[in-house]
């Protein structure tokens, strides 16, 4: 039976100190356009993929919700129960509710890190350089070095003429390689606000001695101001631009924010703990991770972790051991995680303290026979199969088999209601597709197939695709957030609005939610350079 609660009770469960996962089982874009601050994404369409990785301890107070309107959240609600989850309650009423009840629903993705990155520019006054002076700069060809906060895939994405990406996990670590010179001033930068403002501070509380600016408003103000950006970038850290000088600074940043170095042992007690859930967390570049980690680790590259949290770990004040192989990163990063109000601790001896834990215990997912593309050809000019492509809505306008349509879990049943043939599915991920035909399709018969290869083995086999720039039309199109995305796409007012909601974010924070961050009290602003 369901469990519901109120959203009086939900608030309490928040801020009562006790661990609870708080899951938004809405489709991505539905989340992104309006949602509890501490909601964590995890769409029904990826629920028993992601869920064990996101929230391990089954026995964890867990709270689900959706808009208000449909029965999303007790479907996972009840997928949550079917996998171990033993404590899972809904949200009554949803979203709306929460709003009725006078509390704010917040629009966008990563809400406590990129208001985290608001608070920590008021609390250090981060100096900041702006595009036009930075362009000014670079024009002149003054000593200068532009890093690239960001992931490498979305450098890739658009740059600054002449950046170097060095993620911001990756800064304390490569910075001294990328730029020796001590005199030299360092940019650092990201597509808009927050990962700018965390790079440079990074630098600036490890006590580089360059001058250190975030640029302001990253990419966005690059373009705003009328400045060309570079598109396919490839230019990045060295993978040998390690070095371990500020190690020493590192430590004691760690220790000035109260960041424990944990043994081996006391982490693996802590795995024992059936009320505490714990994320051992590997800080170092996707590289150095597929090379070899400790077991039971997963991959949280530092700068994300920091930035994107809720893509990690789901758990709100659960353990998170960070580890690196270098005692550079992980207490940096930790430094930061402290600072967001999160349990981090260090794992003495990193890679080489010969932790090793159980994996995440992840259901198998359901067996689903598969049909070739070929035969798949064969059966849709005799009509007597409906072909469903479950991929991405985006990558559907892009590209699709003729006959297919587009749905998402969520509205798979509802879709297919009427449809009297065999179901054919299309998906990128197989297993994503069995969970969805076992739960949505179940009972069917004859039982839905599988496209064997997905859209890949149809291109291969030099099978027509077609694509439809305005079907699925936007409002269906429920994983998709264009808030986002269409700052990057050549839209100035949609990058001017996406800036206005990114400051505007501490504003909307009540007293208990800004508590929650442990940030130093405001400083007098200091000037660099």
């Amino acid at each position: 039976m369901t469990s519901f609660i109120d959203p009086k009770t939900l608030k309490t469960w928040l801020h009562d100190g006790r661990e609870i996962a708080l899951l938004d089982v809405r489709e991505h874009g539905q989340y992104g356009e309006a949602h509890l601050f501490y909601g964590i994404p995890l769409p029904f369409s990826r629920l028993e993929v992601d869920a064990p990785r996101l929230v391990p301890r089954r026995g964890v107070r867990v709270v689900v919700y959706d808009e208000g309107d449909t029965d999303v959240a007790e479907r996972a609600a009840a997928r949550l129960a079917a996998l171990g989850y033993g404590a899972v309650h809904v949200l009554q009423g949803g979203a709306r509710a929460w709003k009725a009840a006078g509390h704010v629903l917040f629009a966008g993705v990563n809400l406590p890190s990129k208001t985290f990155g608001e608070l920590a520019e008021e609390a250090y006054h981060t100096p900041r350089i702006s595009a036009g002076q930075l362009a000014e700069m670079l024009a002149r060809k003054d000593k200068v070095v532009v890093l690239d906060g960001r992931p490498v895939s979305e450098f890739h994405k658009m740059n600054i003429p002449g950046a170097t990406c060095c993620p911001n996990g990756e800064l304390a670590y490569r910075v001294r390689q990328l730029v020796p010179d001590t005199t030299t001033p360092i940019v650092i930068n990201c597509a808009g606000r927050t990962r700018s403002i965390i790079g440079a501070q990074t630098l600036i509380n490890l006590g580089l001695p360059n001058p250190v600016y975030a640029l302001e408003n990253g990419t966005q103000g690059w373009y705003l101001g009328d400045h060309v950006l570079e598109h396919g970038g490839t230019r990045r850290y060295a993978d040998d631009s390690g070095n371990t000088d500020l190690r020493p600074a590192a430590q004691a940043l760690a220790a000035r924010f109260g960041v424990p170095s944990v043994n081996a042992q006391t982490v693996r007690e802590w795995a024992g703990d059936a009320q505490r859930s714990l994320f051992l967390c590997d800080v170092r570049t996707p590289e150095e991770f597929a090379a070899g980690s400790l077991p039971g680790a997963q991959h949280t590259p530092g700068g994300q972790l920091m930035q994107a949290g809720d893509q990690y770990f789901g758990v709100r004040h659960a353990r998170l051991v960070l580890f690196d192989d270098d005692g550079v990163r992980a207490p940096t990063v930790a430094s930061w995680l402290r600072q967001m109000g999160h349990d981090a601790s260090v794992l003495e001896g990193g890679l080489a303290s010969g932790l090793s834990l159980a994996p995440a215990d992840a259901p198998a997912a359901p067996a689903l026979a598969t049909i070739d593309a070929r035969t798949l050809a064969a059966r849709l000019e005799q009509d007597d199969v409906a072909l469903v492509d479950l991929r991405g809505s985006m990558q559907f306008r892009a590209g699709h088999i003729p006959q297919a349509r587009w749905s998402i879990r969520p509205r798979l049943a509802r879709d297919l209601q009427h449809e009297p043939r065999q179901i054919v599915l299309v998906a990128d991920d197989a297993s994503l597709a069995a969970w969805a035909a076992a739960s949505e399709l179940a009972g069917r018969a004859p039982a839905p197939l599988l496209l064997a290869g997905g859209m890949a083995a149809w291109r291969a086999a030099g099978l027509p695709v077609e694509a439809t720039p305005a079907l699925p039309a936007d409002a269906d199109c429920i994983d998709y957030l264009f808030f986002v995305h269409d700052r990057h796409d050549g839209n100035k007012e949609a990058a001017r609005r996406y800036l206005a909601w990114e400051t505007g974010l501490v504003a909307q924070l009540d007293a208990q939610e800004r508590a929650a961050f442990r940030l130093p009290p405001a400083a007098a602003p200091h000037a660099q350079g």
